[in-house]
């Protein structure tokens, strides 16, 4: 059985043990060598925050599913979709430089695929996230990523976050997102990660094609942007 044919016949069996809508996210973290000592470390911890709230609340565990690709030297596509239930947060290690523009496009075509094995299996789905932390700027081709952020935007295809830690080139994040970027405050990675629970389990109880309003984060208890 070849690698395609193996995946279908895996997401046959998981769709049919979880049949209900879906709520993709990809997360696309920076580990290039700038996002060392306390960086790394708290994104490690917001990680593990973002599994445990998602897993206290049980629709959002069987509904929110997640992946993450990272970009330090090289791209890596780190974590393929999975549910709260099977999500392992793995331990990030930093390395090398900021291939940004590679790392955003191989996350919008984990989501293309993914949504095409949703349709293949009759499993709805709602608006894929894409969530793009950074300390740094691209070293790598990133221009052409523009286009297909707004395209995908435009159309409905996917929701695009950045968040910019210090040192981020904000100018940059500016161009790609439609969405305004937003400043994390400090090591704010658990409050940051607590917020994205929170949003995606307002979500996952809402029905597919539902606008649902999100908490502002520049306020409350989970305020951990600036803008």
């Amino acid at each position: 059985m070849d690698q395609i044919s193996a995946e279908n016949a895996f997401d046959s069996v998981e769709f049919a043990e979880n049949p209900e809508p879906r709520v993709p996210c990809v997360l696309i973290l920076d580990t290039s060598t700038s996002m060392h000592g306390p960086r790394i470390a708290e994104l490690n911890k917001g990680l593990e925050t973002y599994r445990n709230e998602l897993l206290a609340d049980p629709l959002a565990a069987k509904r929110v599913e997640v992946a993450i690709v990272t970009f330090g030297g090289r791209v890596t596509r780190l974590v393929e979709f999975a549910t709260a239930l099977d999500f392992n947060p793995p331990k990030l290690n930093v390395i090398g430089g900021t291939p940004m523009g590679e790392a955003i496009s191989l996350a919008l075509d984990m989501i293309e695929e993914r949504k095409a094995s949703y349709r293949d299996n009759g499993i709805a789905y709602y608006r894929p996230w894409a969530f793009l932390i950074t300390d740094g700027e691209p070293n790598d081709h990133w221009k052409p990523v523009i286009s297909r952020v707004h395209s995908g935007e435009q159309q409905k295809s996917f929701c695009f976050f950045a968040v910019g830690v210090e040192g981020a080139n904000m100018t940059v994040l500016d161009e790609i997102s439609v969405r305004k970027p937003l400043w994390l405050q400090g090591t704010k990675f658990c409050e940051l990660f607590s917020w994205l629970s929170n949003s995606q389990q307002a979500v996952s109880r809402s029905s597919p094609g539902d606008e649902v309003p999100l908490e502002d984060p520049t306020t409350g208890p989970r305020g951990w942007a600036q803008i």
